[in-house]
């Protein structure tokens, strides 16, 4: 399956008539794998920052979290594992794999739990699948 295939038919999939406003798949280094027509240019910087919140959970929180220019507040997630950010009625989860960053974006009427299973559930597979 392509990179491509993940982003369209997983995390763009319908959850009880909802689904992500964008996602990317992201390795490491910042190179985007696969991404939505709606995924905001992410600057290196902003792929650096949040590479070292994994490595130092908390260091997002003062300056917030910046995917494409938008701040994110962020908020309670699972250190080293995953980052949750929110911006008005929506936001952002991002999940670590070995390789890569599964990013996830919602707004309202998708709820933040829905976003979070979306994304936390593809970068599990694909975690077990050694990526």
């Amino acid at each position: 399956m392509s990179w491509q295939a993940y982003v369209d038919d997983h995390l763009l999939c319908d959850i009880d008539g909802q689904c992500l406003t964008a996602a990317a798949i992201v390795g490491h280094d910042g190179s985007v794998w696969a991404q939505s027509d709606a995924f905001p240019q992410c600057k290196p910087e902003e792929i650096a920052a949040i590479m070292k919140d994994f490595d130092e959970p908390g260091s997002l929180a003062p300056t917030g979290l910046y995917l494409g220019g938008t701040k994110y507040m962020v908020i309670q997630g699972e250190p080293g594992a995953v980052i949750r950010g929110k911006k008005g009625s929506g936001g952002v989860t991002i999940k670590k794999t070995n390789l890569a960053l599964i990013i996830g974006i919602y707004n309202e009427p998708m709820t933040p739990g829905q976003c979070n299973m979306v994304v936390e559930r593809l970068g599990d597979y694909l975690f077990d699948q050694g990526f």
